[in-house]
Parts: C-alpha cells; structure tokens; sequence
C-alpha cells in the first residue's frame, strides 16, 4: 500500500501547480485551489503521509538496521519535502520531515543512521543558508531564497527591533501582546493588539498571542496543559496498541502534533523561525481543522482496534 499512497501525495502537493486552479491566496506560495472555496490540499497530504511513512516504517518490524532500507525510507520521506518546496511551502515542508522523524524513531531506526541524518540536514541547512548569501551580496537578480523567507531568517537572527521588514514588525508585535497579557489576562475580547489590527494574522500564525493577551499566563498553561494531556493519552493508545502499523500511525500524529506545537508557540515567542505553521485545533482555517480532526480519527481507529483485539483475547 505503500506506492499508491506515495503516488497521492506527490499528486496532492503538485495539484496547486495546475494552471487555474492554483493560487497563492496572498500567502507567498501557490499553495491553495480554487474549488469554490479556498483548499490547501498540503494539509490533506499530513494524513496520507502519516499512513504511507507509517506502512512504509512497519515492514521492518521495529527494527531498521541494513543501511540500504534505511535509505530507501528516507528517500520515500524526502520527496513530499522537496515537492512541496516547489509551491514553496517551507512550513508545511518541515511538518512533512518531523512525521517522517518520528516514524524513524518509533519504527526502530539505528540511532547511529539518524544522528548522520540530522547532521547531513544541519549541514544542508547551513549551506543553503551561505549560498544565499553569497548570491544576495553578488550582482545580478537575486533568486535563491524568497526575501520573505529571507527575513524572517534574519529577524530570527536580530530581534533588537533593527529589522524593519514585515516578518520584524510581526515579532514585536507577538511579543507585546503576550507580554501586555499578564497573569490573567485582559478578559475575552479584549486584546487590544489584535482588537485594533496591530497584531498580523492574528486569527492564524499567531493566535497563541491572541490568547496569552486575552487569558494570560495562566490561560496559555492551561491550553498547553490540554496539549500535554492530548499527546499522553495519544501515547499511552500508541504503546497498547497490538499492531505496529498502528502505533507507528498514532506516533506520526503525535510528531506532528508536537513539532506544530513547539513551532507556533515558538516562534511567537521569538525562540524559533516564524513560518507558517498553524497550532492545532486553534488556528483559523477550514482545511487545517478538517485534517486535525482527520488525525484524531485515526487515532480513535487505532484505539478501537485495540479493544476489539483484547476483547478477542478475552482481556477487556
């Protein structure tokens, strides 16, 4: 089952290339139909590549230690990557590589062939980074990296305030916001930062600020304390789980989960890159909800299958 899931995600992250239909929707990267209403099916491709990196790591039987396999499945877990990097979707890239991390891990993956794949990545990165470099200070049109994705490198990099691009203003006012929030908050709807318009895409990107100013530090616990419960109970179904493709599946989903966590709130936070990753179950947007719920699906479809199993065994 592998190729036919393979084959349907390369074909819904490439479907935004197709001449009228695709658009950008403002957001940078021709990401979206046109269907009547606005869909992104790189969201829809999180739950396809969860099954197929799922399927693909079970094979093994937990244990992933000949070299050649390890590169077959990293191969088959890069290629969503760089097709996505054709719209480019670099945010919706690097969830693509942490549901692919976590299937590495979980299915049993040698550490010493993941701890080469990270530095090869890091590796990468770096020289990506200094390659642009090199063409930005050099004569000639600029092409390597968007200047968005530019930007927000460099206010990553500077938050002093000295950058004055969107991606700088956008921080700062991220950060006043949640520091404006206090303890407790300003009381529902009454954020000023977003109330009033100060603060970009507060309904997406960054809408953990729009609650840490409305709710506060306390309210911004709470909502990662529902977090943490979400992922323990979601590991607790992955390690009682009978089947391996099935805890490989709620694994992915936990990976996912954790990496777009870490992200939002990061870099609302100034402590990672701004991309746009949207937080789970919170951030705005049709399509990004549909495949959250998806995800939980298949979860529940993994617990249910568990019971049914130890009621066979007479267990439950």
């Amino acid at each position: 089952a592998v190729m036919p899931l393979f084959i349907v995600n390369i074909a819904l992250i490439l479907s935004p290339h197709i001449p009228g239909l695709g658009t950008d929707a403002g957001m940078g990267a021709q990401s979206w139909l046109k269907l009547g209403i606005q869909v992104q099916p790189g969201e829809f491709a999180k739950v396809t590549i969860i099954l197929m990196d799922a399927a693909l790591v079970a094979r093994y039987g937990g244990r992933l230690d000949d070299l050649r396999e390890y590169l077959k499945v990293v191969f088959f877990i890069l290629v969503p990557f760089l097709a996505i990097m054709t719209q480019p979707d670099l945010g919706t890239g690097l969830v693509y590589l942490a549901i692919g991390a976590m299937a590495l891990v979980a299915g049993g993956a040698r550490s010493k062939y993941l701890l080469i794949t990270l530095a090869l990545g890091i590796a990468a990165i770096a020289a990506v980074f200094a390659i642009d470099q090199l063409i930005y200070n050099s004569p000639g049109e600029y092409k390597l990296l968007k200047q968005y994705q530019r930007n927000r490198l460099l206010v990553f990099l500077d938050q002093d305030g000295s950058n004055t691009s969107s991606s700088g203003y956008n921080l700062q006012q991220a950060k006043i916001a949640i520091g404006s929030g206090g303890l407790f908050g300003k009381g529902l709807l009454n954020a000023t930062q977003s109330g009033h318009g100060f603060l970009p895409e507060a309904q997406t990107d960054f809408i953990f600020c729009v609650l840490a100013e409305q709710f506060g530090f306390v309210g911004s616990m709470a909502l990662l304390a529902l977090y943490g419960a979400l992922i323990y109970v979601s590991m607790r179904i992955a390690r009682n789980s009978n089947d391996l493709f099935g805890t490989l599946i709620v694994m992915c989903v936990v990976g996912m989960w954790l990496f777009q966590i870490l992200e939002n709130i990061g870099m609302d936070c100034g402590l990672m890159p701004i991309t746009g990753i949207p937080l789970p179950f919170v951030s705005y947007g049709s399509t990004g909800m549909i495949m959250s719920f998806m995800a939980l699906g298949l979860i529940g479809s993994v617990w249910r299958g568990s019971n049914i199993d130890k009621k066979k065994e007479g267990r439950l």
